[in-house]
């Protein structure tokens, strides 16, 4: 059976696999430029959650196997992918009819990069190599002239590479970053929901001040999980028509009750999972509530709410933000997935159903000026549920678009 449909059939079974297991059952198992086996290890690659990828870095790092080079260099492009570069992927092996290059990232603000991927620095790299690459790819086209150089070191001592890199003409348009920051790079990515989330941290892999980035990242790493509680405080504190937010419910003036955030994830990953079997497509993280598949055709935005019980709240209080419609509107086909917690289905409505009603909800801007819908869920009947749409005293029915966990 082929990888794809092998994964797809059994993903609990293939997640048991190691990434060498996998290489030898994607297509002849013989993986080298232009096989079907590379096509579909990609393919595979891009539909895994990052979390797999991190494992599998890890493995090719710590585990010796036939071509492990190969395969974290796919890693990496991979993870390129999950940060919003367009990614060309480079040879395995050089010739002297192509340019050589481990793979060419693209970002949407217009700058390129030329990746190169090491293992280890125990070996001195050819920087000028690398620079005649990236100057005979900016004359055929394929990167702008603002581009750079970004080595990817799998392993964290990179004391030789830095000071190869201080050393030579070429310090200022190269820059050094071990995999393990680049996954944090990601993880911070996936866990933010602002639009320019993604931007600051592609800007940290173009040339600055620093060569090395990892201790910038990790700086950046710890604040963010520091104020992950407290940023969700503040956005459940902008909402003061309910009470309500994704988080919890104001129980009594000034006091909240939240959900754990660790609940919360759960009943994603429960959410997306039947999601992706429904649409037979496999979902990535591109933030903390934006899903897609791997050509980006296939979009979600999965938010949740817990059941509420006091006296005049809804069952189900949601925001919907404007960039969440913009995101949906960007895909061929676009979904708003509204969970309960409390609850093993969940609400998938079509986006197309969703922008045709949101002059019909009640809205409110915050102090920054950003204005979001409200979305309430009531239980017209025992087991049966509607959207109110007050601005027009009317209900949107909800059953039709049940989805069971």
């Amino acid at each position: 059976m082929p990888l794809l449909d092998f994964w797809k059939a059994s993903p609990a079974s293939v997640a048991q696999v190691s990434i060498d297991q996998i290489v030898s059952s994607a297509g002849d198992g013989m993986l080298r430029d232009g096989s079907f086996c590379a096509t579909e290890l990609r393919d595979y690659l891009s539909q895994v959650a990052s979390e797999k990828i991190a494992g599998y870095i890890e493995h090719c790092l710590s585990v010796s196997f036939n071509k492990s080079g190969m395969v974290l260099q796919d890693l990496v492009n991979e993870l390129g992918r999950r940060l919003d570069y367009k990614v060309t992927n480079g040879r395995y092996q050089g010739t002297t009819t192509a340019i050589g290059f481990d793979g060419i990232w693209s970002s949407p603000e217009g700058r390129g990069i030329v990746l190169e991927v090491k293992t280890t620095d125990a070996y001195r790299i050819s920087l000028d190599t690398i620079a005649e690459y990236r100057s005979k790819l900016t004359g055929s086209g394929q990167i702008s002239n603002t581009s750079s150089i970004l080595i990817v070191v799998g392993r964290n001592d990179t004391g030789e590479l830095e000071a190869q890199v201080r050393g030579s003409r070429h310090a200022w348009d190269v820059r050094l970053i071990s995999a393990d920051a680049l996954l944090k790079l990601v993880q911070i990515k996936e866990n933010a929901e602002g639009q320019d989330t993604g931007a600051k941290i592609r800007s940290l892999l173009t040339p600055m001040e620093y060569t090395r980035l990892d201790k910038m990242i990790d700086v950046m790493f710890t604040a963010a999980k520091n104020v992950e509680v407290a940023a969700a405080a503040a956005e459940v504190e902008e909402d003061s028509d309910q009470d309500q937010s994704e988080y919890g419910q104001k129980e009594e003036k000034g006091v909240w009750q939240f959900t754990e955030p660790e609940l919360l994830q759960s009943k994603r990953e429960q959410i997306l999972a039947a999601i992706a079997q429904q649409m037979s497509t496999g979902l990535i993280k591109k933030s903390r509530a934006l899903f897609w598949d791997a050509s980006h055709a296939d979009r979600i935005v999965c938010t949740l709410s817990k059941r509420y019980l006091k006296k005049g709240s809804y069952a189900y209080w949601y925001a919907y933000h404007p960039q969440w419609l913009e995101f949906l509107e960007g895909g061929l086909r676009g979904f708003l997935a509204l969970g309960c917690m409390d609850r093993e289905f969940a609400f998938v409505i079509p986006a197309s159903e969703i922008k045709p009603i949101l002059e019909a909800l009640n809205t409110t801007t915050t102090k920054d000026g950003h204005t979001y819908w409200h979305m309430h869920i009531v239980e017209t009947l025992p087991g049966s549920y509607s959207l109110l749409m007050p601005k027009k005293s009317t209900t949107l029915a909800l059953d039709p678009f049940r989805v069971g966990l």
